[in-house]
């Protein structure tokens, strides 16, 4: 990760930052037709950008993941968005935003994070502490599950 640096999202990054997200989401092996489904939810808008916390992770001038946080109203915050591009995969990126976000949320008062994870990720997350709380069916696909996951932040 030598070289990598971490900043705010600009709006106009968002249609960028979409693309990457699709080609993430396309790296687990769905099909096109899944793809373009999961397109609506996978769409980051430059308002999503300006009004919740958004970071990007750069590598030689590129961006080669991003999250996102999504407040809600019961004082729990949601990953809302976490995706690394392929060619970035398994270099510490995901780490690297995952660890940028809960200090984020802790920053901002949050004493929990919920997190909708892609079930090839779900590991990951577990490995970061969070815990599988139940399964949401997925807007993309009926007949879907996605793990629901659970991270406290405070001590």
């Amino acid at each position: 990760m030598g070289g990598a640096i971490l900043r705010a999202a600009r709006p106009e990054e968002g249609e960028l930052l979409t693309e990457l997200a699709l080609r993430s989401k396309a790296h687990w092996g769905y099909d096109a037709e899944f793809i373009r489904a999961c397109r609506p939810s996978l769409t980051i808008t430059p308002q999503k950008i300006a009004t919740n916390p958004y970071y990007v992770v750069e590598e030689s001038g590129g961006v080669v993941g991003f999250y996102g946080l999504k407040p809600s109203s019961d004082g729990e915050v949601e990953l809302d968005y976490l995706f690394i591009d392929p060619p970035g995969m398994g270099k510490g990126h995901g780490r690297m935003l995952f660890e940028h976000a809960v200090a984020t949320a802790r920053g901002q008062g949050y004493a929990r994070m919920s997190i909708e994870s892609e079930p090839y990720a779900e590991e990951f997350y577990a490995r970061m502490g969070a815990v599988c709380v139940g399964r949401r069916e997925s807007t993309a696909k009926p007949g879907r599950f996605l793990p629901l996951l659970s991270l406290r932040l405070t001590p």
